[in-house]
């Protein structure tokens, strides 16, 4: 073969390529309807032996279709996927504005909706060398990822009265993955006890290594300031039994003879408690305490005939909705 006539098949072959893919391609897509006209006993096949298609190349005439359109990519492929949709088929539009349930409830994304919650962290019998008492922490919140609203209680309850307790209500805001900044206000009532209020501000959340962190700055009337502090971790012994050190402490700008507190570090709290979690929003738990005074308020403890260091056995409930 000359040089010549190499360049002329070479020239022609693309098109001999193009020409067979476009034949296999008219095939496979005339194959399906062609066979269910052959199989089926009614028909009338005698149009089919008898007509023939230019651009099919002798295709039966109930097959035809426009060759050009199925090259350029514009065959109808509706009717090779069975026709017409069922008129129970599922419009593709349907959800298009967002899952609707009822005419009221569209649904949201997780940080759109408000959540609430109550933990009852230390609901318990307190025993020490000399009395009995009760005790209550509880903790409940309602809002949103970001704001919410935050419910702090904590008392001693003793011969069926409330002999201490503070209550706080913050705004509390997210600042980051694991932070809450938190602003509201303080009470503090009991039996004989002058009330007291304060504005509060402070942060909680996640320290490094899972310790669980509050800590709340406090100013009141007459220039009177306090801090309190604390701290916790949940060490799981196993997926049940869950051992929680706890340490609290609380400080004063000066002191307040009425309540007989002392300037700086007034008293702390350091426990252990083990409960076991027969659902993980019910758990009973026993536990161990050393409390104790320092200071000046120590020294109004003892002009009192107080102690200043116990030790405290708890059992209680823990619980959360």
């Amino acid at each position: 073969m000359t040089q010549r006539e190499r360049t002329t098949e070479n020239h022609a072959t693309p098109s001999k390529r193009m020409n067979r893919i476009a034949a296999v391609v008219l095939f496979l897509g005339l194959a399906p309807a062609y066979a269910q006209e052959a199989t089926t006993p009614d028909a009338d096949n005698s149009d089919v032996q008898g007509s023939t298609s230019a651009a099919g190349g002798g295709m039966p005439g109930a097959a035809q279709m426009d060759y050009g359109k199925m090259v350029q990519g514009q065959m109808d492929h509706g009717s090779m996927q069975g026709g017409s949709p069922p008129p129970d088929a599922r419009d593709p539009h349907a959800y298009s504005g967002g899952l609707v349930f009822g005419p009221d409830r569209q649904l949201k994304m997780a940080d759109e909706h408000s959540f609430h919650s109550i933990l009852i962290d230390r609901l318990e019998v307190v025993r020490t060398s000399d009395h009995t008492s009760g005790a209550y922490d509880l903790k409940a919140r309602y809002g949103r990822d970001y704001d919410r609203a935050v419910l702090k209680a904590e008392g001693e309850v003793a011969d069926g009265r409330t002999e201490e307790a503070r209550t706080e209500l913050f705004w509390s805001h997210a600042v980051a993955a694991y932070w809450d900044a938190q602003l509201g206000v303080r009470h503090d009532s009991g039996a004989g006890r002058p009330g007291r209020g304060w504005l509060a501000f402070g942060v909680e959340g996640l320290a490094p290594y899972w310790f669980e962190l509050d800590a709340t700055a406090y100013v009141g009337e007459s220039g009177r300031s306090a801090l309190r502090f604390a701290v916790e971790y949940e060490l799981l012994l196993t997926q049940k039994l869950v051992l929680q050190p706890r340490i609290e402490a609380n400080f004063y700008g000066q002191r307040d003879a009425e309540l007989a507190l002392g300037a700086g570090l007034s008293s702390a709290v350091a426990g252990l408690r083990l409960r076991y979690e027969i659902r993980r929003e019910f758990a009973p738990y026993v536990g161990i305490e050393w409390a104790g005074k320092y200071g000046a308020t120590a020294d109004y403890a003892r002009a009192a005939g107080a102690e200043t260091k116990e030790t405290r056995f708890v059992a209680g409930l823990r619980f959360w909705f």
